[in-house]
């Protein structure tokens, strides 16, 4: 605390733009320093740097990864996995067209009557506590930049997942799979589509891709275990992104962006359920003792990392940088009604794929109980849990 409480008052003493970057520095050394397995910090380090410190994400409108898988070719085009075969049968059947949607409908993010998020999302009490007091019009534009932050993410992480889906159907080792991943790329791109389409011409405002977004993708993406792209993107990434869609879903007011969500949702549904066929016979029978440890410690630590760090940097510079500190940004959203039930869903997703592709081994139960989340050990996974029930259970 002492460290932490210095280098604050350090920052404080700065001008505001050197003090900015000082504190991003800071970030960057309090998330690396949260990982506590070499392992995982040697496998993330990297991106970490390239994320958090260099700000690669924020340098410019493109950045360049390097790509390393090996690409897994079977020339005899077995079926070789009968529930990868039913998915890609139910993605055929399920694709839609995202013109389709209805775009004549009129978006005003500042309607309070249909609001993208509504006013409980965020508690403006608190801020009122913290000395920042905001007129009806500011609450509704405060609230209007969250929302398209978070959409912003969730275009920047659909990109993501674009490129990740072609990479695991190079290299994925069931052809079942590769069948089922094509979809899985199609999918995606329409996703990009209509997130991009919907800030384009409905919100017209796009944030930059947050530092620990851009961490994530770019150690997927890097990354040349295909194993561990599945593992990172169709569990993890998939499992925050069926949470953040269900909350928005659940609490959006506006029709265009609740039906867009909607056929979303249904997409991920499969997409998780992809990963935990591809992955739970994978990881109960062909690692070694040691390559199961790795990877229970690397989920581990990256579902904590999306828990505790997605604090939405972006909108506080914009709007607040120089009225709080960040550490009262940072526990101001922590608390916040809205990322409460983000949180709450995302893991109640996240959990049971963990166990059933094998990764919540008696090691590992007491790390999850020590952060609260083992009240998700016994809840339905991708696998046995239906897009319908998804979307009910939303309601």
């Amino acid at each position: 605390m002492l460290e932490r409480f210095d280098t604050s008052r350090l920052a404080s003493m700065l001008p505001a733009r050197v003090r900015h970057h000082v504190e991003d520095a800071v970030d960057a050394y309090e998330v690396l320093s949260e990982i506590r397995d070499p392992r995982v910090l040697r496998a993330l380090g990297p991106s970490g740097v390239r994320g958090l410190l260099l700000k690669r994400g924020k340098q410019s409108s493109t950045t360049q990864m390097p790509a390393h898988h090996s690409a897994h070719f079977d020339w005899t085009y077995p079926h070789d996995q009968p529930e990868m075969a039913d998915l890609y049968r139910r993605a055929k059947e399920g694709q839609w067209n995202g013109d389709s949607l209805p775009w004549h409908i009129s978006v005003d993010p500042l309607n309070p009557e249909v609001p993208i998020i509504p006013p409980d999302f965020v508690d403006f009490e608190e801020l009122s506590r913290l000395g920042i007091q905001l007129q009806d019009k500011e609450k509704r534009e405060v609230l209007a930049s969250l929302g398209s932050w978070m959409l912003s993410q969730f275009l920047h992480g659909e990109q993501g997942a674009l490129f990740a889906a072609a990479q695991v159907t190079e290299a994925v080792q069931f052809f079942d799979g590769k069948l089922y991943g094509s979809t899985q790329v199609m999918d995606e791109g329409r996703h990009v589509e209509v997130f991009s389409r919907y800030l384009d011409t409905k919100l017209n405002k796009l944030y930059a891709i947050n530092d620990n977004l851009f961490v994530i993708i770019d150690s997927l993406m890097t990354d040349g275990r295909w194993d561990m792209k599945f593992l990172g993107m169709q569990i993890m990434v998939e499992g925050l992104a069926l949470g953040a869609f269900g909350v928005i879903y659940k609490r959006t007011k506006e029709p265009l962006l609740k039906e867009l969500l909607k056929n979303v949702i249904q997409d991920e549904a499969r997409h998780v359920h992809y990963g935990v066929v591809a992955l739970r016979e994978h990881f109960q029978k062909h690692l070694s003792p040691r390559e199961q440890r790795e990877r229970e410690d690397w989920a581990f630590e990256v579902a904590l990392l999306m828990r505790n760090r997605f604090m939405a940097m972006e909108v506080y510079e914009e709007w607040f940088e120089g009225r709080m500190t960040r550490d009262q940004w940072k526990k101001f959203v922590s608390s916040s009604p809205g990322m409460a039930d983000f949180r709450r869903v995302m893991f109640s997703r996240l959990v049971p794929n963990l166990r059933e592709i094998g990764l919540l081994s008696k090691r590992m139960i007491p790390h999850y109980e020590r952060v609260g989340l083992g009240e998700y050990f016994g809840g339905k996974s991708a696998d046995k849990l239906t897009a319908n029930e998804l979307l009910s259970s939303l309601q």
